[in-house]
Parts: C-alpha cells; sequence; structure tokens
C-alpha cells in the first residue's frame, strides 16, 4: 500500500469526526454481494460526479452521512467534499481535480475500506 495513503489514514484516525466512522453489518454483507470490484467502480463514480468539477455549489453537502459503503468512507477519510480534500489531502478547491488526483481519492476510499474489513473479520 501506499505509505502517503497509510500516512494520511493515520493522521485521520486521529481527528474523532473522522474516527467515528465505521462500516456497519449491512455494509459489510452489500460489500460481500457487489464484490471489491464493483464498489471500486462507484467509488470512482461518486468521486468523479461529486468532486471532481468546480465550481461545486453544494460543496460539503454533496456526500450522504450514510446509503453506502463509500459515502462511510468518504467521510471516514476527508474525501467527502473539496474543503475535506484541501485540508486532509492538499488537492486545492479552486481547481478541477485532475484524473491523477481521482485515482488517489479512489485508493483512499478503497484502502479505509479494506482497513475496516481486516478489522471486521478478526
Amino acid at each position: 500500500m501506499n505509505n502517503d495513503i497509510n500516512d494520511v489514514l493515520d493522521r485521520l484516525s486521529k481527528s474523532t469526526f473522522r474516527n467515528s466512522f465505521h462500516l456497519k453489518e449491512k455494509d459489510f454483507v452489500y460489500i460481500e454481494d457487489k464484490g471489491m470490484i464493483k464498489i471500486k467502480e462507484h467509488a470512482y463514480d461518486f468521486v468523479n460526479k461529486r468532486l471532481k468539477d468546480i465550481p461545486n455549489i453544494n460543496d460539503g453537502k454533496q456526500t450522504p452521512m450514510k446509503g453506502h459503503p463509500v459515502f462511510i468512507a468518504q467521510h471516514a477519510t476527508g474525501t467527502c467534499c473539496r474543503g475535506c480534500l484541501e485540508k486532509w489531502h492538499h488537492i486545492s478547491k479552486n481547481r478541477n481535480v485532475s484524473n491523477e488526483d481521482v485515482d488517489y481519492v479512489v485508493d483512499v476510499i478503497m484502502t479505509w475500506i479494506y482497513r475496516e474489513i481486516r478489522f471486521y473479520k478478526k
């Protein structure tokens, strides 16, 4: 795994708010049913549709707090809005997100989900 991603996830885990997000039983069932490839496709879809282009007049409100494992992961990882992307990942909210940035954001989300699965199975 990417050391930068592990470093940022470790920093995020020290935030009381970010550390309050965890997947629930229904999320694990959903992931098991859909498979990780489909979950990653969903992550790409959500990030591209909700975060990629500016201006986004709904910044801070575009990612639901529940309803999909990726949404939970986005809040846990500070990838839920442009403001959080800037604060936690140093991706400026004043420019369009590049394809490389999208790949990075999805990798952060998926790494967090894998960590949750690993913790859940213990």
